[in-house]
């Protein structure tokens, strides 16, 4: 209420002089303890809001589809990748396991990231690319050494933030 009605506020002698006031503007006070929920809640409200415009943009025209029975309800597309899907969901319950344990073997070191996020990223990588070719191979491999090397020094030296 101070930020809003400050001069009303001022005038009927609250107690909280215009100083105070303009200082509380440039002042962060941070609860730790539900601190770490900051960044997850607006990455949850982002999620809710993008499945509200997929709903509005391709549920809607679906749904006409259907009642006029022109379409059919099916999981997978037509020309729908099944070796992709399931390589990428295989590697990526992979690459959580065995983060949180490679990470135990070097506790608060951020070693588990470090290490396997590169074969991870090699996999998915190699997993994806068409038209094997020795330069790609060449790009894919650096960039699974480089990219993981930096995140986890920028993350974990420049941030302190903690990881597996």
């Amino acid at each position: 209420m101070h930020a809003f009605a400050c001069i009303e506020c001022h005038c009927r002698g609250c107690g909280v002089d215009m100083g105070e006031r303009i200082n509380s503007l440039f002042s962060i006070k941070i609860n730790f303890a539900e601190s770490h929920t900051f960044f997850p809640t607006i990455v949850t409200c982002v999620l809710f809001l993008l499945l509200l415009v997929i709903v509005l943009v391709h549920g809607i025209p679906f749904i006409r589809k259907l009642r006029q029975g022109g379409g059919k309800i099916s999981i997978w597309a037509e020309n729908f990748d099944k070796l992709r899907f399931w390589g990428t969901m295989l590697f990526t319950i992979f690459y959580f396991l065995s983060m949180d344990y490679v990470g135990a073997l070097f506790p608060n070191m951020g070693f588990g990231f470090l290490i396997m996020s590169m074969p991870f990223m090699l996999a998915l990588s190699l997993l994806y690319v068409h038209n094997f070719n020795r330069k790609k191979i060449v790009v894919i491999a650096l960039n699974s050494i480089i990219a993981p090397s930096i995140a986890w020094y920028v993350l974990g030296n420049l941030f302190n933030i903690s990881l597996p």
